[in-house]
């Protein structure tokens, strides 16, 4: 419990010390934001980007599960083979 009480208080802390900045109180800016001035092809490139980052995205851990399947099932054959013994 005590444990608890302590990281429910770290993130309490931590959230009301980073409040100003999530709310843009640090600077004002007209609006501008972190980046700078966006125009339609700052935003469009933005939007091929995602395009084609979610994709690669999809291939990269479907690679990666097709690899820690093959892993499991090679395990798997490895142990029962071991369990059945003999010669």
């Amino acid at each position: 419990m005590p444990r608890l009480v302590l990281a429910l208080s770290l993130a309490l802390i931590a959230l009301l010390a980073l409040a100003p900045a999530a709310f843009g109180l640090d600077r004002i800016d007209g609006g501008e934001g972190a980046y700078g001035e966006t125009s339609d092809m700052v935003v469009t490139n933005a939007g091929f980007i995602l395009i084609a980052a979610f994709p690669l995205l999809a291939l990269l851990l479907s690679l990666l599960q097709w690899r820690l399947d093959k892993r499991k099932e090679a395990r798997k054959k490895a142990r029962k083979a071991a369990a059945r013994g003999g010669w």
